[in-house]
């Protein structure tokens, strides 16, 4: 497999923990004192900690750790002899790198992430889609945007890593925040260009469909997508077994649902406040209806789907005990381990040996403050 290095912010690091999924050798480039992925919170116990925060310890596992001074001269000629070694690197940073100095057979893919996340959103036209009714957008929360960026730097990478097998040649791979966000606002464009429909805000309430939407239950929401097809407006009455909606077979028209979609996602809000979670959903499963439970982190970490399909693996960490942990779902399907996420400079020993460093050199590294 190919020797990776990391130099990216959220979204390049998601890149990077997706190769390492795959079996790659990635080396996370760490400042001395830390880098904002390690500064983002949540934190164990809400104190902010460079080792203990979570997107940390998701996004760096699998990962080796060099802590190192890109600044310094030293720190320059570590970084270009380790570039020397690579295959490809992961960049959200700007590096002074004499393109003359780098290999003809390396992939750098270049992740541009530094605007700011709510104006990203908001340019992209995703933040007219997300939101209430009423007027007011709303974020996705959990910093999706960084993560969808990433899937697409990690998607390029191992394109080019692919080619860079085939021939030989690097390649030089630019993902751009904005074109990869916007790709999530085709189907609102794609509407208006053909039909002329604005796609509008319906806070919890579906757009694609005329009934769909996460909707209040006993213990928490759910989600419903009816697609109407011959004898399914039936079928779905049926199972709500609403008398009001049962005695308008105008209902069953796909516009006249457009129409009164509102009417009849209050008739199902109602009925569905009688069930928990798991029994709406189990049973509207059962009957082919397109369903889901409305999960919270607690919920996936005991989800026994996730359990048993690899996702989560009990792993001992050094620092927390054994846990479930986010093993990812390319290294279900590779069978790849992964260790949990390095302390700062953890493997700077290792990887300074492996660039023919000698310990009285990297002694040397460390009392400067190099590494």
């Amino acid at each position: 497999m190919s020797r990776i290095i990391d130099l990216g912010s959220l979204a390049g690091a998601y890149a990077t923990r997706l190769l390492a999924e795959s079996g790659h050798d990635v080396i996370r480039i760490d400042p001395v004192d830390g880098d904002a992925v390690r500064r983002t919170g949540p934190f164990l116990e809400d104190e902010p900690d460079p080792e203990q925060g979570a997107f940390h310890h998701f996004l760096n596992a699998g990962k080796r750790s060099l802590s190192l001074d890109l600044e310094s001269p030293a720190g320059s000629r570590v970084f270009l002899k380790l570039l020397k070694s690579a295959d490809a690197v992961v960049s959200s940073r700007r590096l002074s790198v004499d393109g003359a100095t780098l290999k003809a057979d390396l992939v750098w893919t270049d992740v541009e992430e530094e605007e700011d996340e709510l104006c990203a959103y908001a340019r992209s036209g995703l933040l007219s889609l997300t939101g209430q009714r009423d007027g007011r957008p709303t974020l996705l929360g959990g910093h999706m945007i960084y993560l969808a960026t990433g899937i697409q730097a990690a998607m390029g990478t191992a394109a080019a890593l692919h080619v860079l097998r085939q021939t030989g040649q690097g390649q030089r791979v630019r993902i751009s925040m904005q074109d990869c966000l916007e790709t999530f606002v085709e189907q609102a464009m794609v509407e208006y260009t053909f039909s002329g429909t604005r796609t509008e805000r319906r806070g919890t309430r579906g757009n694609i469909t005329a009934i769909s939407g996460a909707l209040p239950c006993k213990d928490g929401h759910w989600v419903v997508s009816q697609i109407n097809r011959p004898g399914r407006w039936e079928k779905f009455t049926e199972w709500v077994g609403d008398p009001e909606l049962m005695a308008d077979p105008s209902l069953s028209s796909d516009d006249v649902q457009r129409e009164k979609r509102d009417f009849i996602m209050d008739r199902v809000l109602a009925w569905s406040r009688r069930f928990t979670k798991s029994e709406i959903v189990e049973e509207g499963q059962r009957r082919r209806f397109p369903s889901s439970p409305v999960s919270t982190p607690l919920d996936l970490a005991g989800d026994p789907q996730l359990t048993a399909r690899g996702y989560l693996v009990d792993v001992e960490d050094p620092r927390f005990g054994r846990i479930p942990f986010p093993r990812g779902a390319v290294a279900r399907v590779r069978g790849q381990e992964m260790a949990p996420a390095p302390t700062l400079g953890q493997h700077n020993r290792e990887i300074l040996a492996e660039l023919g460093y000698s310990a009285a050199e990297h002694e040397a590294l460390a009392e400067t403050g190099v590494i």
